[in-house]
């Protein structure tokens, strides 16, 4: 009988996951953090800490301001813009079949900073006429169904029981009516799945159907 011993834990960089680890307590600091600060959060040495951060100013993606206070660099932000494409190549399918099975106009939006931020509008081929929506928009998170729908997702990782989906009226636009929902289960995104339209919207029909366009794109994803 051939003993198994307990799968071998996978060999990783510890440098690589220390420089990770520092972008991501950048990115969580608004006030920037300074490099002792880093040292002690990633748990490295002083030391080590100004090796990481000065690696990541050699490639943009860490700046330090005149009071030597670290910040996340503008290289950052040029990753970010090519994560866009990858995202809307993935969710293109789900959202052509949301558009043409409710008749209106279906868009995949993220959170960047304070605003939602459409990156992605598919729009229905069989009807007279649908709302427009120009991929680029972008409104406080607070405002429309979209962004609402991004505030739903972080509130479900803190309580599961909350509600799937959100609505608005007339909130961005006079006479336009919207339905979204979260993207779940996707590590650093914070995005959701909608339509809008001229007409109202039931909500006992079009919002199961929003919700599964989410969740095959949060499938679609990971």
């Amino acid at each position: 009988m051939t003993r198994t011993g307990p799968t071998p834990e996978p060999e990783t960089s510890q440098t690589l996951d220390r420089g990770i680890r520092v972008l991501t307590a950048l990115a969580d600091s608004t006030t920037g953090l300074t490099v002792a600060q880093l040292a002690e959060r990633v748990g490295a040495p002083r030391t080590a800490g100004y090796r990481l951060v000065a690696t990541l100013e050699a490639h943009g993606l860490a700046r330090r301001d005149s009071e030597g206070r670290v910040h996340l660099g503008m290289g950052v932000l040029r990753l970010a813009a090519r994560v866009h494409p990858l995202l809307r190549q993935a969710a293109a399918p789900a959202l052509r079949r949301l558009a043409e099975a409710v008749g209106a106009t279906a868009h995949l939006t993220v959170a960047e900073g304070t605003d939602a931020l459409a990156i992605a509008v598919v729009e229905p081929t069989w009807t007279d006429y649908h709302m427009a929506y120009r991929v680029g928009s972008r409104h406080r998170l607070g405002q429309g169904a979209a962004g609402k729908a991004i505030l739903l997702g972080r509130a479900a990782a803190q309580d599961p029981a909350a509600a799937a989906f959100t609505v608005s009226e007339g909130e961005l636009q006079p006479g336009a009516h919207g339905i979204a929902a979260p993207i779940h289960d996707v590590p650093g995104l914070e995005a959701s799945i909608g339509v809008v339209s001229f007409a109202p919207l039931d909500a006992a029909k079009v919002a199961p159907r929003v919700i599964q366009a989410a969740s095959e794109v949060s499938a679609a994803l990971r």
